[in-house]
């Protein structure tokens, strides 16, 4: 003999069922004997009841601009819950051409949390119209369908905020030649606001000017110099200044945007050109009259830099001593004529470089004249006098016991 299980197709309140089963022998006498036995019946739940939204109409509001979850919709199963027959997997089946909200199912709770992804623009569209589809992770069971309960409206309102300007182009770049006038025009900002409907105003001002070159006209946005621009500025990274510019309108709150400005500054001759190296050191007794090999170097670009001319200075009597031959478009050597003793000589140099109109620059090389003995040179650290003929000349005529000499020339020597 067993207990009967009475057949229900309503949702039971539990899926585990334990039965206790007699057994009696003789028919069931009382005389007979008896056993007995407990049965588990485990109920295993299926898909039988589809998932229904509370509401048919879910309604929110969002800031344009901002993201972020905008409400949370709810929905009934009858289904055993945390299973899959129970969780709920929600869509947007309308409404969202852009893609601007997306549906999560929340685990703890099975409701569907509905976002916007894309910030929403009020000017653009002031309201949002989704439908929502609710299914179950499990099929249904082939005689269950999903219902009109299992779809819902959304009415998603986008609510206006003051936003701040925005420029265009950004950045906005322009060429302009370096070292034009103070006062020049440079450039005009082009900022608008979003808020079409609003009819606001707005005011510009310099909110990063590294070297303080620039000025911006608070109304029109017109940019003009108030210092000169210089390429050669350390401010200045690959012939390029960029600067930072702050638009503000009269909203309340009031925003702000903010936009850059890159001017190329194009090379103008305004650097003299100089010498290197400005020591150089010879052997007093070495048969070789090369002294050294200099080279100019010239902060402008080309054309404005070499090919560069090197050429003794302007003092009488130089060339009666020294020479310099030119070695490529940017060198030249230096050689001496003769012997000199011991001693520093200061060596005036003119270098121009090929710019149009050309800059010249008058130098000085300070030449070391050294005894060397043992592969050690041994220089004299006195500094070089300028114009000190007695002993120039008496270092001369140690050398030159020949010969007619010139002394009138702006050139130094201390005797070692």
């Amino acid at each position: 003999m067993a207990t009967k299980m009475m057949e229900n197709t309503l949702t039971l309140p539990t899926t585990t069922y334990e039965l206790e089963i007699v057994a009696k022998d003789m028919a069931g006498s009382e005389v007979g004997l008896t056993g007995t036995a407990t049965a588990t019946i485990t109920i295993t739940d299926k898909n039988d009841h589809a998932p229904e939204f509370t509401h048919p109409l879910f309604e929110a509001s969002v800031n344009e601009g901002l993201t972020g979850v905008v409400v949370n919709l709810t929905v009934d199963d009858r289904d055993d819950p945390a299973t899959e027959a129970w969780r709920a997997i929600y869509s947007i089946s309308n409404g969202d051409p852009t893609q601007s909200f997306e549906i999560h199912t929340n685990p703890d709770n099975n409701e569907g949390m509905l976002s916007v992804v894309k910030p929403l623009d009020y000017e653009a569209k002031k309201f949002h119209t989704l439908l929502i589809k609710v299914e179950n992770e499990d099929p249904l069971v082939p005689d269950v369908g999903y219902g009109p309960s299992s779809t819902a409206t959304v009415h998603v309102s986008v609510l206006d905020v003051n936003e701040g300007p925005v420029f265009f182009p950004d950045p906005l770049v322009v060429t302009r030649m370096e070292n034009v006038p103070v006062g020049s025009f440079v450039a005009s900002l082009n900022a608008t606001d979003p808020d079409i409907l609003q009819m606001q105003s707005i005011r510009y001002a310099v909110l990063r000017d590294p070297a303080g070159w620039l000025s911006v006209n608070p109304v029109r946005g017109t940019v003009n110099t108030s210092a000169p621009l210089d390429r050669e500025s350390p401010y200045v990274h690959d012939n390029r200044y960029t600067a930072v510019f702050i638009a503000t309108d009269n909203g309340y709150p009031a925003a702000t945007g903010t936009g850059t400005l890159v001017i190329y500054l194009e090379d103008y001759n305004d650097n003299a050109p100089y010498v290197v190296p400005s020591v150089a050191q010879v052997c007093e007794d070495a048969h070789d009259m090369n002294v050294a090999i200099v080279g100019g170097w010239d902060k402008d670009l080309p054309p404005n830099g070499a090919p560069f001319k090197i050429e003794l200075g302007k003092q009488p009597g130089l060339d009666k001593t020294w020479k310099v031959a030119r070695v490529n478009s940017t060198h030249s050597q230096i050689m001496i004529l003769h012997s000199l003793k011991k001693a520093n000589y200061q060596l005036p140099l003119i270098i121009t470089d090929s710019g149009v109109p050309p800059l010249s620059n008058s130098t000085e090389v300070k030449v070391q004249v050294c005894v060397c003995k043992k592969n050690k040179m041994h220089c004299s650290s006195a500094h070089s006098h300028r114009n000190s003929l007695p002993v120039l000349l008496a270092t001369l005529l140690l050398t030159l016991p020949f010969g007619r000499l010139d002394l009138r020339w702006r050139q130094g020597a201390v005797k070692g």
